[in-house]
């Protein structure tokens, strides 16, 4: 099936019985409908079987899906059935047609003969696709999509969700931790329904209405894609915390778009040809169903969406978006060409080879070619970060010039497609491989003031760029990459450190280190943060696990390469070369920590520009949902004299990163730091902003400064 689950794959007032029937789940057999009363008997030739539609009562927690859907007064007997009949393509239905449920959550999988399940059999490009993302612990994720993914991520709980009415059917169950100790595991422990009630209803979303789910805008898709990227961390949090099964692959990426999806949390349905309202060119998606939920790609698999136009009176198939990602033999290195190989022709496991059909995907692009219509290209490259996975780039509109037929390294033939990228775009895929060349030497960077601001003191050079003015460089001062404590502050209670000596696992409940973090490793072992809490508590000093341990994201210095560059109007600023995951550790505000009488003086003196104040009042940013809570501790922090990069990050009242505190304990004694997390996906050479929050209001007015954020949400000034 080439769509994606969820798309409109059944469109409204017109419906293709037969293109529902043409699923075959089964890859062999056609089910035939008895017909309804009323209803014409519909001929399904040489049929292998007769299924019938269940009526019900359905059973609770079950609820119909299409093609099955029966309303409840079609359950009645047919002399109480009053409810008008439905007219589909000259055929009479008693009941309407509605919006198809994911049918991927309801498919069971085929038994396999060593008793796993057997991967079905599709085009290698889709197949590949699924190999090509990866989870943030860097397992790939291989499970195709018209495999069950919802048996995937069982919870080790017998516990089973009603999404549609929220009611569950509590069971128990027990599990024993290292020490011996059996550990109830309620299902409020795993409510992951409430946890998505929770996440829409802060971010006002509980419903999106028939308009938005249509046509979408930057902010309602960025919010969509902060939420699901929130719900899927957690998701994978809590699937850490637990013992792995056996034959069990989780997929916290496709159990969070599901969960939105069942409850309409997306945009952009309506397919078009063009751009997607709310998704700009450059734009990073590290997940597939990151783009079905914003309507980029459709498809959670196939790398050709494609829609229906009608053409004097007959409809024919145009293509709107492909995805280039590795799993066919593309030719992509030119940043303005790619030459695509269509689909299908798969070497199956019998060891049959395949000629590729003017089929389906295929058919689209060749009509596409002679209608020279626009089509989304978004380019699947390495992760760096993550080997096993990819980065999916939008790389703008192209247009098919030309397609032909070849003859592929494994002997069948191949549709090829030459697609040339329409003029006046900003940069993307270009941009890349102009940072790729930086970083091989190949080419230098232009405007290099500096190629290491830090001198070595980072694991990384910090370049120093400025193509604005002549200006050389931002005042002296001494770059230290962490704090200067003059004292440390006093533990309420002193603790003892943690003696994971292979470093802290997720799911180990003796582990003091996690019990401080709630129970759970705060962060991935890509570094990635998992939720926003008041406080992140790493290992310290008094802990034996190694510098490498997944509990010392923040100790480690930079992971990604940063350069600081010169603004046309904000002064000295701060982004970086690599891409950056939601969630992702950039870097800490480095600098002296001082006593706090010493703000008023420095406000005095106009002397506060790299100051670092957490008592100021700061609103949430999109990622943290809710209201910020008052900062515990007294800690001032001033980088005018030395710090390190983090003093050149300017404000914006719509900013993509926030800050955490994270707390290293040392018996009786705390450290402090304040570390910096991408609120959402970061695309290269995109400036790197926080909110720098407002004075108290007795201060209010006093050295205000004037605001170039030029953010829709800019406050006009800030302190």
């Amino acid at each position: 099936m080439e769509r994606g689950f969820g798309s409109e794959s059944i469109p409204p007032g017109s419906v293709d019985k037969s293109r529902v029937l043409n699923i075959k789940p089964l890859r062999c057999l056609v089910p035939i409908f008895p017909s309804q009363p009323g209803m014409p008997a519909m001929s399904t030739p040489q049929a292998s079987f007769a299924c019938v539609p269940p009526t019900g009562p359905f059973p609770s927690g079950v609820a119909p899906f299409y093609p099955f859907f029966v309303p409840p007064e079609s359950q009645r007997p047919v002399e109480q059935n009053q409810q008008t009949p439905t007219v589909v393509n000259n055929q009479t239905r008693p009941y309407p047609v509605q919006s198809p449920v994911p049918l991927n959550s309801f498919r069971t999988p085929a038994p396999h003969a060593n008793g796993g399940t057997a991967p079905s059999r599709r085009s290698s490009r889709t197949r590949n696709s699924a190999q090509q993302d990866a989870d943030e612990d860097g397992n790939s994720n291989s499970q195709s999509q018209s495999e069950p993914y919802v048996s995937g991520y069982s919870m080790h709980v017998t516990d089973v969700e009603d999404t549609s009415n929220g009611q569950k059917q509590k069971g128990r169950a027990q599990k024993r931790t290292r020490s011996g100790k059996q550990e109830n595991l309620s299902s409020s422990t795993f409510d992951i329904d409430s946890v998505v009630n929770d996440l829409l209803t802060s971010f006002d979303l509980l419903e999106l209405d028939t308009y938005q789910r249509a046509d979408g805008d930057k902010n309602l898709a960025g919010c969509i894609l902060v939420i699901y990227n929130l719900l899927r961390r957690k998701i994978l949090q809590l699937d850490d915390s637990k013992d792995a099964t056996p034959g069990v692959t989780r997929r916290p990426d496709l159990r969070a778009a599901n969960l939105l999806m069942t409850k309409g949390i997306r945009t952009n349905i309506t397919k078009r040809i063009g751009a997607v309202p709310g998704v700009d060119v450059g734009d990073i998606f590290f997940f597939r169903m990151e783009m079905c939920l914003v309507g980029l790609h459709a498809p959670s698999m196939a790398g050709i969406d494609y829609m229906s136009v009608k053409i004097t009176g007959d409809e024919e198939p145009v293509a709107v978006s492909i995805v280039s990602s590795g799993g066919y033999e593309d030719d992509g290195e030119d940043a303005d060409v790619l030459v695509y190989s269509g689909q299908g022709g798969i070497n199956r496991r019998d060891k049959q080879v395949f000629d590729q059909k003017l089929e389906r995907g295929n058919l689209a692009l060749e009509k596409s070619l002679h209608r020279a219509n626009e089509v989304r290209v978004i380019r699947g490259l390495k992760d760096a970060a993550n080997p096993p996975g990819k980065v999916y780039v939008y790389d703008g509109l192209y247009k098919i010039h030309e397609s032909w037929v070849e003859k592929d390294k494994s002997g069948f033939n191949v549709f090829k497609y030459k697609l040339i990228r329409v003029p006046g775009q900003p940069e993307a895929f270009k941009l890349w491989k102009s940072i790729q060349q930086w970083k091989d030497g190949v080419s230098s960077r232009v405007g290099v003031v500096l190629p290491d601001l830090t001198s070595g003191a980072e694991n990384l050079p910090v370049s120093l760029v400025n193509d604005v003015d002549d200006e050389k460089g931002p005042a002296y001062f001494t770059y230290f990459p962490s704090l200067k404590y003059v004292k440390p502050f006093s533990s309420p209670k002193p603790s003892l450190g943690c003696s994971c000596v292979g470093g802290c696992q997720p799911g180990d409940h003796d582990c003091p280190c996690i019990e401080r973090n709630g129970g759970y490793l705060p962060y991935t072992s890509l570094g990635v943060l998992l939720s926003y809490n008041s406080m992140v508590h790493e290992c310290g000093p008094s802990c034996v696990c190694p510098p490498n341990c997944r509990n010392r994201v923040s100790q480690a210095g930079l992971r990604v390469r940063l350069e600081v560059f010169k603004t046309k109007d904000k002064g000295w600023g701060l982004r970086s070369w690599d891409p950056l995951r939601a969630g992702a550790f950039i870097c800490e505000y480095a600098g002296e920590v001082i006593d706090s009488s010493k703000l008023e003086e420095l406000g005095r003196e106009n002397d506060d520009k790299y100051i670092f104040d957490p008592s100021r009042t700061y609103k949430p940013p999109e990622a943290v949902p809710g209201e910020s809570g008052k900062f515990p501790f007294p800690l001032v922090i001033s980088a005018k004299k030395c710090g390190n990069v983090a003093r050149f990050m300017n404000h914006s009242c719509s900013p993509n990163v926030l800050w955490q505190p994270v707390i290293r304990e040392n018996n009786d004694e705390l450290y402090v730091h304040i570390a910096f997390y991408a609120v959402r996906h970061i695309p290269p050479m995109q400036e790197l902003t926080y909110d720098y929050g407002m004075v108290q209001p007795d201060k209010a007015g006093r050295w205000k400064k004037k605001c170039f954020c030029g953010s829709l949400k800019c406050r006009g000034y800030y302190y």
